[in-house]
């Protein structure tokens, strides 16, 4: 059958925007050694004029991202530390993984964060710091700013994330009660020159928003973080020492974070290694490569999951009835990050939602498969890294008693996927550029 083979097409586009996506070669693309110097993008650093190279960063690559600096640096690497998601490990002989939790911060990620904290206060002007930063780093870095607790942290991250705020917005409110977000772990390790190494999970690769920056400087102010949870209705659901430090911010009583053009960054390097645009890029490549047209939507894309599935499937259905904007076989591509504001108590994440939402609107539509995977291979609190469906989804689902439009207000997309075998899974893929969308049709 048409569906059939589209299946097997998307999840092979998929797997290979997943290798574009390898923390690994993004860090061998933009940075090298060539005699005794480290060249990272445009700049290069005479190794031997430090006296120490030091290793730091948080994030669900990070195994990966020090496994490659390791194999660029060797023995030069006289220690470091990185925090990663439970899981996310590689086999390293000079930096340690430390393990904490993912997307709510734990108490291990506290205690990895003032290891990080430490290593950067101990780095001197001789010094030589690399940080690798990736997606998840924001949640894997905690350090809380006291009086505020991890418990009051966490529940703000929660209703944050529940609430359906982007993740420029939820880093704008965490930067503000946190000591390391920010920019603020180049304030501890200044003197000594920084290199930041980056793989953006989010949209327009800001420096400032990957993993809250915690070495770049922060556009957002208190004042900002305020309107955020204002603009959520949270002023009153936050915790009050969460909202007595953004107020006393508000009032100047806290310093703020470093600014650009703060002379604090005049030894650092912030680089982005790798991107969800990159992602796409191969998966358009890949697409191309099995006869079909890719059509790349945008990279951009951000939004309430639900009414972004619909736009793909009426584009989807627009290519079947008139052949516009590309005519079949086609793939459109899309890449960023949705939001999903929870109405419900069931299992899920906005990938496998996205899916549930676009199958509905494509049901009884013949030579249709849409899938939805995040990059790292997890979808919200679950197994899987999204999902696949077609024209035929809704209809077999009927035929099991699944009711797609219950589990969907339900927020309860994979106990709909999981009984018709049609989750994603990947496992660990300990690298994060966010999400890539798939609508095939084929002729």
């Amino acid at each position: 059958m048409v569906e059939t083979r589209l299946r097997k097409q998307a999840l092979k586009i998929f797997r290979s925007a997943l290798e574009a996506a390898d923390p690994a070669t993004a860090i061998e693309r933009h940075v090298r050694v060539a005699g005794d110097s480290l060249i990272a993008g445009r700049r290069k650093y005479r190794l031997d004029s430090f006296r120490r190279v030091l290793v730091a960063g948080a994030g669900k690559a990070g195994a990966t991202m020090a496994l490659a600096m390791e194999r660029l640096l060797g023995r030069r690497i006289a220690g470091g530390l990185i925090n990663v998601k439970y899981g996310h490990l590689a086999k390293l002989r000079r930096i340690e993984l430390h393990e904490c939790g993912h997307p709510v911060p734990d108490e291990a990620g506290v205690r990895g964060a003032e290891r990080i904290a430490a290593i950067a206060r101990e780095a001197g002007p001789e010094d030589l710091l690399v940080f690798l930063g990736s997606g998840g780093a924001s949640a894997l870095m905690p350090s809380p700013a006291p009086p505020i607790t991890l418990e009051e942290k966490q529940a703000t991250t929660r209703l944050l994330l529940a609430s359906g705020a982007n993740i420029h917005e939820v880093n704008a409110v965490r930067k503000h009660i946190s000591l390391l977000k920010g920019g603020q772990l180049v304030r501890l390790a200044h003197p000594a020159t920084v290199v930041s190494l980056l793989l953006s999970d989010v949209i327009g690769d800001d420096l400032d928003v990957i993993g809250s920056g915690p070495t770049a400087p922060d556009a957002s102010t208190f004042a900002v973080a305020h309107a955020v949870l204002d603009k959520y209705g949270l002023l009153d659901k936050a915790p009050r020492a969460v909202m007595e430090r953004v107020e006393a911010g508000r009032r100047g009583e806290i310093p703020e974070t470093p600014k650009p053009g703060d002379n604090l960054f005049e030894r650092v390097q912030n680089l982005v290694v790798g991107s969800n645009a990159l992602a796409v890029e191969a998966a358009a490549a890949e697409a191309r490569r099995l006869g079909l047209r890719p059509l790349v939507l945008s990279t951009l894309i951000e939004g309430e999951t639900r009414d972004v599935a619909r736009m793909h499937a009426a584009i989807a259905r627009e290519a079947v009835l008139s052949g516009r904007p590309v005519k079949p076989p086609l793939c459109l591509i899309s890449g960023g990050e949705t939001t999903v504001t929870l109405r419900g108590d069931g299992l899920g994440g906005r990938n496998q939602e996205f899916v549930l939402a676009a199958a509905m609107d494509l049901a009884g539509l013949a030579n249709v498969v849409v899938l939805s995977g995040g990059t790292d291979g997890t979808d919200g609190p679950t197994d899987a890294a999204g999902a696949i469906a077609d024209g035929r989804t809704i209809p077999r689902a009927g035929e099991l008693g699944l009711e797609a439009a219950k589990l969907l207000a339900n927020n309860d997309s994979y106990h709909f996927f999981e009984p018709l075998g049609d989750l994603v899974k990947t496992g660990p893929t300990n690298t994060n550029v966010m999400d890539v969308r798939l609508v095939l049709v084929g002729s």
